[in-house]
C-alpha cells in the first residue's frame, strides 16, 4: 500500500551535502623588470632590443605614466634565481629587480612567459677536466684541459648557463652539458682509432672515415658513407722547425685553405675554410716528435666540424709501434712528400 506522505523520506536543504569548493591556485605573478623608460616610443625601441636576448619580453604602462619592459610571469623563486644569473652574466644591471603583477600597470605589448626552469636545488660541480672538455665541445672554451678552475673556465661556465638556460645552478647546468656531449658522441659513433703507422690514437667517427693510404710521415683517412670528411695523422722526429714545415705542407695541399695561424712554442693551430670545406690542423712537439692531426669536413656542417676537432684535440695521444719507428726514421732522412687526399 502507498506510504503516507508524512512517512516518506524527505530531503531538506539542511540535509544536502556541502558544495565542493575548488581551491584557488595562484599562478605565476612575478616579472623580471628589464628597463623603465619615460616615453612609449623609447620603450618600444628598447623592447625591440631586449627581445634579441628575451623573445618573450613585453611592455607595460607603469603606474606614474612610465613605461616598462619586463619578462614574465614567473614564480617568484624562479624569477629571483634567474635575476641573479642575468645580473652575474652582465645581461642585466646590478640594480635590476622583480615586481609582482599588481605593480605592473597596464599591458601595452603582450609578452610570453619565458621557458626558464625553476631552481631544483644545487648539484656539486662535476670534475673540472670533464667540465672543460664539455665546454670546449660546446665551443665556449679554448684553454688547456688541465683540470684547474680559473677565470677562463668560469667565464665559459657562465656563458653556457646564459646560452642554454637549462638551470640557474652552475653545477646542474654543467652536468646537463656533459650529458648532451655524451649523447652526441654516441650519435656520432666516436670510437678510439689507433693508427699503427704514426703511433697515434684519438677519438674519431669511424663510420664516417675509412683508411686510404700512408705516405711517409702521414696516415690518410678519406670519407666513408658520403660523409665528405677526411682525417690526416702526422708524426715524425723533430722539433718546432719540423712542425712548421709540416704546417706549410698542409697549407700547400689545400687541406686548410687560407688558414688563420696560431703559432706558439711547441704548438701550431691552423684554421681555414672555403666554399667546399672547413679545415683544421693542430700539431705539437712532444718527446722529440712533431705530431698532430688535420680534420677536413664539409662547409655545410660547421658545428660538427668544431665538435669533432675538439674531441680529437683532447684525445690525441701516442702509443709506440715498430711500424711508426721505421717510418719516422725514413721521414727524418727524406722529408714528407704526399699527394692531396680525395674528398
Amino acid at each position: 500500500m502507498p506510504v503516507p506522505a508524512d512517512d516518506q523520506a524527505t530531503t531538506t536543504p539542511a540535509d544536502a551535502p556541502d558544495p565542493v569548493v575548488e581551491p584557488v591556485i595562484a599562478g605565476p605573478d612575478t616579472y623580471i623588470r628589464l628597463q623603465s623608460l619615460r616615453t612609449e616610443a623609447e620603450a618600444e625601441e628598447a623592447l625591440t632590443k631586449w627581445r634579441k636576448d628575451f623573445p618573450g619580453a613585453g611592455m607595460w604602462r607603469l603606474p606614474g605614466d612610465w613605461f616598462g619592459v619586463a619578462l614574465g610571469p614567473l614564480e617568484e623563486e624562479t624569477a629571483q634565481a634567474w635575476l641573479g644569473v642575468f645580473r652575474q652574466g652582465g645581461i642585466l644591471p646590478d640594480d635590476a629587480f622583480t615586481s609582482h603583477a599588481d605593480e605592473m600597470g597596464v599591458v601595452v605589448t603582450p609578452g610570453e612567459a619565458p621557458d626558464l626552469p625553476a631552481p631544483d636545488g644545487t648539484r656539486e660541480m662535476p670534475p673540472v677536466h670533464e667540465v672543460q672538455q664539455a665546454l670546449r665541445w660546446a665551443g665556449l672554451y679554448e684553454g688547456d684541459i688541465d683540470g684547474k678552475p680559473g677565470p677562463q673556465t668560469n667565464a665559459a661556465i657562465q656563458a653556457e648557463v646564459l646560452a642554454e638556460r637549462l638551470s640557474p645552478d652552475p653545477g646542474t647546468a654543467m652536468q646537463k652539458l656533459i650529458e648532451r656531449r655524451e649523447a652526441w658522441r654516441k650519435e656520432m659513433g666516436l670510437t678510439l682509432l689507433e693508427d699503427e703507422h704514426t703511433g697515434l690514437s684519438l677519438m674519431a667517427p669511424l663510420d664516417k672515415l675509412q683508411f686510404d693510404r700512408t705516405e711517409r710521415a702521414l696516415s690518410i683517412y678519406g670519407p666513408a658513407n658520403g660523409s665528405g670528411g677526411a682525417l690526416i695523422l702526422f708524426s715524425q722526429p723533430g722539433g718546432q722547425q719540423e712542425l712548421l714545415d709540416l704546417s706549410g705542407l698542409i697549407t700547400a695541399l689545400g687541406w686548410v685553405p687560407q688558414p688563420e695561424r696560431q703559432i706558439e712554442s711547441g704548438h701550431v693551430l691552423l684554421k681555414g675554410q672555403n666554399s667546399d670545406h672547413f679545415g683544421r690542423a693542430e700539431g705539437w712537439v712532444r718527446d722529440g716528435r712533431a705530431e698532430g692531426f688535420v680534420l677536413v669536413w664539409p662547409a655545410a656542417d660547421a658545428k660538427t666540424h668544431e665538435r669533432l676537432a675538439a674531441e680529437m684535440s683532447d684525445s690525441l695521444t701516442r702509443f709506440e709501434t715498430e711500424d711508426n719507428e721505421a717510418a719516422a726514421s725514413e721521414d727524418a732522412a727524406t722529408g714528407p712528400e704526399v699527394t692531396p687526399v680525395q674528398q
